[in-house]
């Protein structure tokens, strides 16, 4: 397994509109896999690998993998240099208390530390203890005082700053949401090799998913796809506290074949198709559905004249926030099925 790439796909900072980094990460990583590559005008890295089984109209499928990850931009800075900030993407106030980030400027990177506004818990009334702060309550201290204003923007991204980690069978970082499914566009298309592809296959690798799925709806909308496949993770919930009703997921029991979510409601024949080949493949699987949330899939579904579609995700413990885990089991497996489904598409 690929872990390396994993790891730097990760570490890189790229929240909803300052993709760049990852972009060009990728860029340099896809090279040879393609034989059409373009960045469109959201931002969004088009690749294509054509059909190479002689078909006029053959077959278009389109992978959908978000490059962004929940983060903050930079909204004031005060006349002391605290930063105040405003989140893209969906935080949980819980766990944003003491962190360190990365506060990314034009003229390069800055460490800083995230905490709320207020006195310390030395001086705190009790009751005060108890309440959360609002995601805008919290600011980020750079130790530069006044000069963080000359090295600082409004508009600059801010994002998590903690390492990635191998523990057991489990991989711990930042930003896997969605860093996986980058991977697995990546390592599915290297696992294709020289195979005679019937379909046309498309790898977006898209931009301000988490604010609302925004490059995925237009680069499907650029590539009219006959079927769209979501990459992406979901929830898993199978740690103390929750009820097995609400797990999604159990780690460790293979990748997740998604129905439906807020967003969408996967194809029905398209599902018995994953479902029948998975177990043919032998590859361990668990069908999914969530509550609430959306994913990329939705947006291939709905483009132009519509498109079936289905999610392929991977369970991920603890999600949106500096300690997302999935399992590199499920993984491997999500990668398996992507490389097997599409040797045989078309």
């Amino acid at each position: 397994m690929n872990t390396d790439l994993l790891k730097r796909l990760c570490e890189t900072p790229g929240v909803p509109g300052h993709e760049e980094r990852v972009r060009d990460l990728i860029l340099k990583e896809i090279e040879g896999l393609f034989d059409h590559v373009e960045t469109d005008p959201m931002g969004s890295l088009l690749c294509r690998r054509d059909a190479r089984g002689g078909a006029k109209t053959p077959l278009k499928i389109m992978l959908l993998c978000h490059m962004d990850e929940i983060g903050f931009l930079v909204s004031h800075i005060s006349k002391e240099g605290f930063l105040y900030l405003q989140p893209v993407g969906g935080f949980d106030p819980r766990t944003l208390f003491a962190r360190r980030v990365l506060v990314c400027t034009d003229d390069g990177d800055l460490k800083g530390v995230m905490n709320p506004a207020g006195p310390g818990v030395h001086i705190t009334k009790l009751e005060d203890r108890k309440k959360v702060p609002e995601v805008h309550e919290f600011i980020v201290d750079t130790g530069l005082g006044e000069a963080a204003a000359e090295k600082v923007k409004v508009g600059d991204m801010v994002v998590m700053d903690e390492p990635f980690l191998e523990m057991g069978n489990k991989f711990v970082s930042k930003a896997l949401d969605n860093r996986v499914a980058c991977w697995l566009g990546i390592e599915a298309i290297r696992g294709l090799a020289e195979t005679a592809n019937e379909a046309e296959i498309h790898v977006a690798f898209t931009c301000q998913e988490e604010v609302g799925l925004r490059g995925a709806r237009t680069a499907a909308f650029r590539i009219q796809p006959d079927i769209g496949l979501g990459i992406d993770t979901t929830l898993a919930c199978d740690t103390p506290g929750v009820p097995e009703q609400d797990r999604t997921t159990e780690q460790g029991k293979g990748f997740g074949l998604h129905v439906r979510d807020t967003s969408f409601i996967a194809d029905k024949a398209l599902v018995a198709e994953f479902d029948a080949l998975a177990r043919a493949e032998n590859i361990p699987f668990q069908r999914t559905m969530l509550r609430a949330g959306g994913q990329d899939g939705a947006a291939a579904q709905q483009a132009a004249a519509g498109a079936r579609a289905v999610g392929i995700v991977v369970g991920t413990r603890y999600i949106h926030t500096v300690t997302e885990m999935v399992d590199s089991r499920d993984l491997q497996a999500a990668r398996d099925i992507l490389v097997a489904y599409l040797r045989q598409a078309g």
